[in-house]
């Protein structure tokens, strides 16, 4: 049996709310790894989010949305990063976006979750992104968002989700 083997099998003996909050741990111990000059280690954080893409499919087929009212906060909030992180995973990211749209139309998710989930997925679509949630690059010191739709009415559409003006937003990521 692999390392991935073994790490499935136990990680799936859990509850789902406990797998979502043992993921998102995992997660956020190897996000260092996204970006690393070292291709190992970003085929490493690639098996990763695809593993966790994986079963987060197989979550959602069986169970919906993972709600905080069904999970808990945590397993909640897992699920959407385990989602927004799983960009080469266009299937799992759209089913997720499907139902998530549906559990903040009753109330039950986030959404400004949803919106940065939303454009995630438009610029892995190669569409304009609604939000301007996702940072292309730093031009001149200035965090630029990837394209997004109208971006006159940017500030309006992102204050209706409860997401901060974009230059509040890009402020934090500017270099000091």
């Amino acid at each position: 049996m692999t390392e991935a083997q073994r790490d499935r099998t136990a990680t799936q003996e859990l509850s789902p709310t406990a797998e979502l909050v043992a993921m998102m741990a995992e997660d956020n111990a190897a996000a260092r790894l996204a970006h690393s000059p070292d291709l190992a280690e970003q085929a490493v954080w690639r098996r990763l989010t695809t593993r966790h893409g994986d079963r987060l499919s197989e979550i959602m087929a069986e169970h919906g949305w993972p709600t905080e009212q069904a999970f808990g906060p945590d397993a909640a909030r897992a699920a959407w990063l385990v989602a927004q992180h799983a960009d080469r995973q266009l299937d799992v990211q759209r089913r997720a976006v499907e139902l998530m749209a549906a559990a903040v139309a009753v109330g039950a998710a986030s959404a400004r979750d949803l919106a940065f989930l939303q454009d995630r997925l438009a610029v892995n679509e190669g569409r304009e992104q609604r939000y301007g949630t996702q940072i292309g690059a730093v031009t001149d010191g200035r965090p630029v968002p990837w394209p997004c739709e109208d971006p006159e009415r940017l500030d309006e559409r992102r204050a209706q989700v409860g997401i901060e003006p974009f230059d509040e937003y890009t402020a934090r990521f500017a270099p000091r």
